[in-house]
């Protein structure tokens, strides 16, 4: 289903590429008849209809196009006035690629608009003409982004937005029927449910960047695959299972709130207008943690401290489901404009204007390590290069060069490689038609008119659907078309093209070769280091804090930390999934750790909240004092485990329980909960232990995807180095 949406899309887009392209081209050329008029109501149509397409509420897609078509506009003005300096053109073209490219680290809607706004800098930049050439070529760019931005909203406007509502829905119906279902049903339903929460994820990073425009909406929207993840953990719970004594309706009321919230969450993701009854889910919450504090005294076992995970199980598992469900509903109806709650002290998204939010992100992106920054440099790089050689060699379409780097530079040697002799397969075949067409037609214009939009869909269509050859060949037809509609030429500039496509494929091969050669495989595992390692910093910091023995400043910190720890994995992963055919990282064993490491770090986000309803009341650093030995042991093994995966190592078993600790800490929770000013935090203890127990268990699932990796990594290693040796 996934494939066949991607498809209709492309399809959608493709048709309105070949009705509204040729439109605009053919009234460049017949009735404003200006050469520079016509070639950049051409290429400006291709910039707008096919390498971008914005998406969100049209309102804000208009706002979109509107300022890509002013930023479009002074990119030609620019690249014009360096178009008659190889050197000036080589330096702004360095200059713009990396503000062009590290410019869609901050937002999905700059992503998407880089290969267009690259295109509009390229073209002018490698057609040298005098200034007085400016007003032409703006105003085929006038042309071209006028229709362009009407065609995109009113003919056939994108649905990807809507599609992922609907698939998030979908997943969250799945989980709903885990909850409740009968204990004969539980296996299949789980099944089904964490089936659909990985095809949503994998459904979300289908695209290189996480499609994240500038509203707050489309940011929840995303983090909906996370939080469907995190509630997953803590399930299945089922009815027989809430039976503890005196708390079974308790237990039942929250996890049917739970439901409800969700019920209305997927409601408004399919386009209903049902609000989440968070008085309801908070009052039940509010009433299951009472009846816990009532019941927990008698309840806990006087000798067996290991007896202590399996008397909290069910309350622990009910009570993070919950929060869970409530801060998974909180997005559900961020994203679709609904009603939100107040604010109850959890640790959710920081509400940080968006300038503050932008210099984090870049201090996140400003080290090395970062793939978004190794490709923005890597890019700017091969670009600004291609420009230079271009101009130098006095090619007769220059910016073909570029385009040519453009298309085959990925983030690492051997991916380049691959990629090369796919386009140079691609755009021979584009030229073997290509000259058959033109062969064929001759010099008959309206013949050439006729087969304009065809080769425009298929150029349009073919990148998406079919594949990066066939989108190379489609796209050199339309070049055959244009130009032998704007200047006749024959078969002759189909060997141009081929001779020029060459020369970038080549400046991309080389600078693929010298700048970070072994693209995202080996930043990945970097990145899980960090985030694993970060994410254990937080859950120690916010242990602390809750016991009374921490420092929140410190806890703040920790929290920036991973989240900007979280950013880079996020960026590594896709970068990963995009040039994945040139690895052998088995792409279920990378997924999981990169789930886990967010498991980590959503742990310690829950344990910020707990910390937060000790505010203002008796702490227990004497209780809590018990654990440091646990969660010395807790941060030894994420070190370790971040030392393995950075340098292929064996992967150690999961931390030890502290039995003495445990059992000091029962006794002391015991006294704890009979007190009305210390019971709060001394449940907020038990709930922590909890925490640790469910983060030991994934611990084992951890070292078995990290054990795999590493093995692939070395197998890695060993081709990349055969591969390097192949394409020298």
């Amino acid at each position: 289903m996934i494939a066949r949406a991607v498809n209709v899309e492309a399809l959608r887009a493709a048709a309105r590429a070949a009705i509204v392209m040729p439109a605009v081209f053919a009234f460049a050329s017949n009735v404003i008849a200006r050469p520079q008029t016509s070639l950049f109501a051409a290429f400006g149509s291709f910039a707008v209809l096919v390498l971008v397409d914005f998406g969100g509420r049209r309102r804000i897609r208009l706002v979109a196009y509107l300022a890509f078509a002013v930023a479009g506009a002074g990119l030609i003005s620019l690249g014009t006035i360096c178009s008659r300096d190889p050197w000036l053109a080589a330096g702004a073209m360095a200059a713009v690629g990396f503000a062009i490219l590290f410019a869609g680290a901050f937002s999905g809607y700059l992503a998407a608009a880089a290969n267009g706004a690259i295109l509009l800098f390229v073209l002018p930049a490698n057609v040298p003409a005098p200034d007085s050439a400016i007003p032409d070529r703006l105003l085929g760019w006038c042309l071209a982004a006028g229709a362009g931005t009407v065609a995109a909203l009113v003919l056939w406007p994108s649905r990807r937005r809507a599609d992922l509502r609907r698939a998030a829905a979908g997943a969250i119906r799945r989980v709903l029927d885990l909850i409740e279902a009968d204990p004969a049903e539980q296996a299949t339903r789980a099944e089904a449910a964490r089936a659909g929460v990985a095809g949503l994820s994998r459904r979300f990073l289908g695209s290189q960047h996480r499609p994240a425009g500038p509203t707050a909406a489309t940011a929840a929207l995303v983090a909906l695959p996370d939080e469907l993840d995190w509630l997953l953990s803590f399930l299945p719970a089922t009815r027989e299972d809430q039976t503890v004594d005196g708390m079974a309706r308790e237990n039942a009321e929250t996890m049917a709130a739970a439901a409800a919230v969700l019920d209305a969450s997927a409601d408004r993701l399919e386009g209903g207008d049902a609000q989440a009854d968070f008085e309801r889910l908070d009052r039940a919450r509010a009433d299951h943690v009472r009846a816990l504090i009532r019941t927990l005294p008698e309840l806990m076992p006087d000798d067996d401290p290991t007896a202590l995970t399996d008397v909290l199980e069910t309350p622990f598992r009910v009570s993070s489901s919950s929060f869970a469900a409530r801060e998974l509903a909180v997005y559900a109806m961020r994203a679709t404009d609904g009603d939100e709650p107040e604010p109850n002290g959890a640790a959710g998204p920081s509400r940080a204007d968006k300038l503050d939010a932008a210099e984090r992100l870049a201090i996140e992106h400003a080290s090395v390590r970062s793939v978004w920054l190794q490709n923005s440099v890597r890019g700017a790089v091969a670009l600004a290069l291609a420009v230079f050689v271009a101009q130098r060699s006095g090619l007769e379409h220059a910016f073909w060069v570029v385009l040519g780097t453009l298309s085959v530079l990925r983030s690492n040697a051997l991916g380049t490689g691959r990629s090369i002799v796919t386009a140079l397969a691609g755009t021979a075949a584009g030229i073997v038609v290509g000259a058959a067409i033109v062969i064929g037609i001759g010099t008959h214009h309206a013949a050439l008119w006729a087969v304009l939009p065809a080769a425009v869909f298929l150029a349009a269509y073919a990148p998406r659907a079919i594949s990066f050859a066939a989108g190379q060949a489609a796209f050199t037809i339309v070049l055959f078309v244009l130009f032998n509609l704007i200047q006749p030429v024959g078969w002759s500039v189909g060997v141009v093209r081929l001779e020029d496509v060459a020369i970038g494929f080549a400046v991309s091969l080389g600078v693929g070769l010298l700048f970070w050669p072994r693209g995202a495989a080996t930043a990945l595992r970097s990145d899980l280091a960090e985030a694993y390692a970060r994410g254990a910093d937080y859950v120690v910091a916010a242990m602390h804090d809750m016991i009374g023995g921490g420092d929140a400043e410190e806890t703040r910190r920790a929290a920036a930390a991973v989240g900007g720890a979280a950013h880079r994995l996020d960026d590594s992963f896709r970068q990963y999934l995009v040039e994945r055919s040139a690895t052998r990282y088995g792409v279920e064993d990378v997924a999981g750790l990169v789930s886990a490491a967010t498991r980590v770090r959503r742990a310690a986000e829950s344990l910020t909240a707990l910390a937060a309803m000790c505010n203002g009341v008796t702490t227990l650093q004497s209780c809590g004092a018990h654990l440091e030995s646990e969660l010395n042991a807790f941060h030894a093994w994420y070190a370790s485990l971040a030392y393995g995966l950075v340098n292929r190592r064996p992967i150690g078993a999961p931390h030890s329980r502290d039995g003495d600790g445990r059992m000091a800490l029962v006794e002391c929770a015991r006294a704890a909960l009979r007190d009305p000013a210390t019971k709060n935090t001394a449940l907020s203890l038990l709930w922590a232990v909890e925490h640790l127990e469910n983060l030991r268990r994934l611990e084992t699932h951890i070292a078995a995807r990290a054990q795999a990796t590493v093995a692939d990594a070395r197998e890695g290693s060993r081709l990349l180095r055969l591969g390097f040796a192949l394409t020298r």
